[in-house]
């Protein structure tokens, strides 16, 4: 992993591929912990911290109830989970990402994990959640079914996740904005631009909607169903174990 100092700012060069190796995504998300949530910020115009509330909407957090977030970061879809009275588990497979979690917020029980071997028994959980990470596992369905494991019976799941803008004029223009937008935006201000190649070309071979629905049934979910946040730009997966 190549490195340089720019100021302030310590420059990587880490990368997954669509193969999404463990090793490569994990070391890609550890060059951009420290910037990742202002990244966030900057690329979605803001629309993320929209897309956090409809998803905890879904969660439905309650007093008590047990919930996985896995790709975590650093808990920031974990905080309103926590605050809303729920026994929250923010899980990463970045040790850095863990590591910047912890600092800020340090209440929170942060758990090194990969969502295909998942370190939690059998019906561990009443709901998990994951928003922006299924896109980086190596097997979506093996993935899928593991959080299946872990989920009580009736327990829920909920997955964020970039998706495919319903109405097609705006989806040519928005394919290409991310091609082009992406990585020049993280060339200013992440400290990982070339992780932004990744997440463009991530997005764009993303399953749509119906096609993720498919996944999920595969896995073992039942009751599947979908709602399109910012006209598809982000779709929101529900299930039953």
């Amino acid at each position: 992993m190549a490195r340089e100092r720019i100021g302030v700012v310590q420059k990587f060069d880490a990368r997954a591929t669509l193969a999404k190796r463990r090793a490569d995504v994990a070391a890609m998300f550890d060059g951009v912990a420290g910037r990742y949530d202002l990244m966030n910020d900057l690329m979605t115009g803001g629309l993320q911290r929209l897309w956090r509330i409809e998803t905890i909407r879904a969660i439905d957090p309650r007093p008590g109830q047990r919930i996985l977030d896995l790709a975590a970061g650093t808990g920031t879809s974990s905080r309103p989970l926590a605050d809303a009275g729920a026994l929250v588990v923010p899980a990463d497979l970045s040790y850095h990402m863990l590591a910047e979690g912890r600092r800020r917020q340090p209440d929170l029980g942060f758990v090194n994990a990969d969502a295909l071997q998942l370190p939690f028994a059998d019906g561990s959980f009443d709901a998990v959640t994951i928003s922006y990470g299924l896109r980086n596992v190596e097997d979506t369905v093996a993935a899928l079914a593991e959080m299946r494991r872990v989920t009580a019976a009736g327990g829920v799941l909920v997955v964020a996740e970039f998706s495919t803008p319903t109405w097609v004029p705006f989806r040519q223009v928005y394919r290409r904005w991310i091609v082009r937008a992406l990585p020049a935006l993280s060339g200013l201000f992440s400290s990982n631009p070339t992780a932004y190649e990744y997440l463009a070309e991530s997005i764009l071979a993303w399953p749509d909607q119906p096609h993720l629905a498919e996944l999920v049934r595969a896995a073992g979910w039942r009751d599947v169903e979908w709602k399109n946040l910012s006209g598809g730009i982000v779709a929101l997966h529900r299930a039953v174990a």
